[in-house]
């Protein structure tokens, strides 16, 4: 790709965290599902890690190497014209060095922004330090400067997803992380795992900054979300898990010899899709 269009795409998504709406992301796996996701008329395409993972035979969590996952990234970024961000989860990498050289690959398939964790690990004895996650984002936004190419970082903190340490600290220390990482150049803060309406809104308040939460059940509604002034909703590996769920409620009919009408009629017609593949991009 152009590095000129490459970079404005990146400040034309930027844009897309600071309203007037709620910047809300059905997160893909394959060029198909992010093909169709655009097709809703979607401003920009968020590449799910764990679909991404599952769909070549490896569990989520940093079980995939860096050089697949860019594979995947790539694909869907070559199948849409729009805006890619790419969850590279923790950066596949321990280094400041290694998250450079991420941040370079992402660019390279065609993405311009990416998703960075503070948990390399299963366990809360993988949280990165502050310091290092600091260098981290740091080195991610010097490498895409270098590259002409001003990525969207959204940092993420799991505090609330694993969950990590004492419930009663957990906002303080979760804010602690985020103010850090904005400073050090994050552009969208992601807290998965959050879903208290009030926390939620304290947090949109503390940061002034966007924030980025991850749909889940138990959280407050979309528009409810958008009214609270959160920037940007992900979907994480909830679209693929629906769509796995169809096809789990299909393979069983068949496999009971039962009807598969109902199934069908929620089934994208094969026309349609073969249309939509062939479709050549438009930026």
């Amino acid at each position: 790709m152009d590095i000129s269009v490459q970079a404005r795409k990146a400040n034309e998504f930027r844009r897309m965290h600071a309203g007037p709406r709620m910047l809300v992301l059905a997160n893909v796996w394959d060029a198909v599902s992010a093909r169709l996701v655009k097709e809703m008329k979607f401003p920009a395409i968020a590449t799910t890690s764990a679909g991404a993972a599952f769909a070549l035979g490896y569990p989520d969590g940093q079980r995939i190497s860096r050089d697949e996952m860019l594979e995947a990234v790539a694909r869907i970024a070559r199948a849409v014209a729009v805006p890619v961000t790419a969850d590279m989860e923790s950066g596949y990498g321990i280094t400041p060095k290694e998250m450079a050289e991420t941040a370079r690959a992402v660019i390279e398939a065609g993405a311009v922004g990416l998703n960075l964790e503070d948990v390399t690990g299963d366990d809360e004895s993988s949280h990165v330090e502050i310091s290092l996650q600091v260098e981290k984002i740091e080195a991610v936004r010097e490498a895409a400067a270098a590259k002409g190419v001003p990525l969207v970082i959204n940092a993420r903190t799991d505090i609330y997803l694993m969950p990590i340490g004492d419930e009663k600290t957990r906002y303080e220390r979760t804010l602690e992380r985020l103010k850090a990482y904005r400073k050090a150049g994050a552009d969208c803060l992601f807290a998965p795992g959050l879903c208290d309406k009030e926390l939620i809104g304290k947090l949109v308040r503390d940061l002034g900054a966007p924030v980025n939460i991850l749909l889940s059940t138990g959280c407050p509604p979309l528009r409810e979300l958008e009214k609270m002034g959160v920037a940007r909703v992900s979907s994480g590996s909830a679209a693929m898990r629906v769509a796995l769920g169809a096809l789990r409620r299909f393979s069983k009919e068949l496999a009971g010899m039962g009807s598969y009408e109902e199934s069908l009629k929620e089934a994208v017609p094969y026309g349609e899709l073969n249309e939509m593949m062939a479709r050549k991009l438009k930026d």
